[in-house]
């Protein structure tokens, strides 16, 4: 396979971390907020060196990928950490980069103590594990292959979330990402871009930033058809100066939809639930044969 053989390339003899005791997992798991359900199938297919649900290939695969994860620290470039796994053959396959995860955040949280990150902005940074675990539980085990992804940015400390925003360092902008943690308020946003403001110079004085930037269907300004100029996203929208669209490579913006309003990327267009203005406006536009746009935008830090 493609991806194992790009595993065994970058990850060659370079050191790896252990995976946390099966003792302690529990407590660790309470910790990232990784719901009982889940936490009962992580626990279930648990690594123990006598666990017969391990083969050979696959401990080497689960040492490798911390491997090449750990090898990045400091990264912020999306990193898969391995290939896509048949997730039906079982616990140990379904949880193999939860516990890549798991083994990475003793690594992750000495990065942020060297940086001076508090240790409460360290965890709820980390928990967004278990935010995406429940998540993917919720889309039928659709979302993992992207998660999988994105939470390697989340142990190489290169995602922060402060207050209702994840800020994610690299290059001269901090970009932004929306998770699923409640309403987005123009205060609830002010509050989170005014702790970066602050975080980034204390924390890593060495980046610096001149611009907030985000790339998302949110920003897409077809949604102003439906969507009254005193909603959230809407507000959400003013703050950004757009880039010229162009098509983006390796996105889908009417999938990227479907995964965030309504966590399901296989439910029939009629099937879809209407409850909100957002669902309305997302099915109305497709059915009506129209695409959603992936936008991208920038203001002034």
């Amino acid at each position: 396979m493609e991806d194992v053989e790009r595993v065994h390339r970058l990850a060659g003899d370079l050191p790896s971390a252990p995976v946390p005791a099966r003792a302690d997992a529990p407590a660790l798991l309470d910790r990232l907020a990784v719901r009982p359900d889940d936490a009962a199938e992580i626990m279930a297919g648990w690594p123990d060196p006598d666990s017969t649900l391990w083969t050979p290939e696959l401990r080497w695969l689960l040492d490798r990928s911390i491997a090449l994860v750990r090898a990045d620290l400091g990264g912020h470039e999306w990193l898969p950490p391995g290939p896509a796994l048949p997730r039906e053959r079982g616990p140990a396959w379904q949880h193999l980069y939860v516990y890549a995860y798991l083994a990475l955040v003793d690594v992750a949280l000495e990065y942020h103590r060297d940086h001076g990150v508090p240790d409460t902005v360290s965890w709820v940074t980390l928990a967004d594990l278990g935010r995406n675990l429940a998540i993917d539980r919720r889309m039928n085990r659709e979302g993992w292959p992207v998660m999988q992804s994105w939470l390697t940015l989340h142990a190489r400390g290169s995602v922060y979330e402060l207050g209702r925003l994840q800020h994610h360092r690299g290059g001269t902008a901090i970009s932004l990402h929306i998770p699923e943690s409640g309403p987005m308020t123009p205060e609830a946003i002010d509050a989170s871009l005014d702790e970066a403001r602050a975080f980034f110079p204390r924390h890593f004085p060495d980046e610096h930033y001149t611009a907030f930037a985000c790339g998302s269907w949110l920003l897409d300004p077809q949604l102003r058809e439906y969507l009254p100029e005193d909603s959230n996203i809407v507000r959400f929208q003013r703050r950004f100066e757009l880039e010229p669209y162009e098509e983006p490579e390796g996105i889908d913006a009417d999938v990227e939809v479907r995964r965030f309003v309504f966590r399901s990327l296989t439910t029939p267009l009629d099937q879809l639930p209407r409850h909100t203005m957002l669902q309305r406006a997302v099915v109305d536009h497709l059915k009506a044969g129209r695409h959603w746009q992936w936008r991208n935008g920038r203001f002034p830090i």
